[in-house]
């Protein structure tokens, strides 16, 4: 990553000991898990998160968390807290490492393991930055944790998969609101009824 990486009107992605952007909402990342910002899914989703505005208290569930990014920013948006959930340790660690970086680390919980594994519980913003594959086969136990209303941001499905995803979404009872394709992916935005 360069020494700053800017994304949408807001966001100012840099490394720990990078001068902070004037005007920016600074996001400050280590490397060591996927989700550093420079992939096409990781803009997506950061240009996504800014248009929703402000996210005063919602609570966040990131789905495949990575570096911590999205829920990162999203606390950078006003979220009161997030769970953060990802099979590998290694992202746990660069997510713990990373929300400490950005002063949100007493807002995070960290699981490391499976969705299923989690106590069931409701969330206002779900994101889901990972594999078509994997949102087709976790769709309903990620509605199933979704409060009424709640938005659901997935990305990382690649075009084949991105009509299975959304039909899929539909008929679990969500709307459809964006569909945004982009070289490789896409990223959709739905919301539970």
């Amino acid at each position: 990553m360069s020494e700053q990486l800017l994304i949408g009107e807001r966001w100012c992605i840099l490394r720990p000991d990078s001068p902070q952007p004037e005007g920016r909402i600074p996001l400050v990342m280590i490397p060591g898990a996927f989700g550093s910002g420079e992939h096409e899914t990781t803009a997506s989703c950061l240009t996504e998160l800014e248009k929703l505005g402000n996210l005063d208290g919602l609570k966040v569930l990131d789905f495949g968390c990575g570096t911590g990014i999205l829920s990162i920013a999203a606390l950078r948006l006003g979220a009161k807290e997030a769970l953060c959930l990802d099979i590998e340790p290694r992202a746990i660690e660069t997510c713990r490492r990373n929300a400490e970086l950005n002063g949100v680390a007493d807002r995070i919980r960290h699981h490391c393991g499976y969705l299923d594994q989690t106590p069931v519980e409701s969330f206002e913003l779900i994101l889901a930055n990972i594999y078509g594959d994997i949102l087709l086969d976790q769709a309903a136990e990620l509605v199933k944790r979704c409060a009424p209303g709640a938005l659901l941001l997935l990305s990382g499905i690649l075009y084949e998969y991105n009509y299975d995803v959304r039909a899929r979404f539909e008929r679990l009872g969500c709307q459809m609101l964006r569909n945004r394709l982009l070289e490789e992916y896409s990223t959709v935005l739905v919301q539970a009824r």
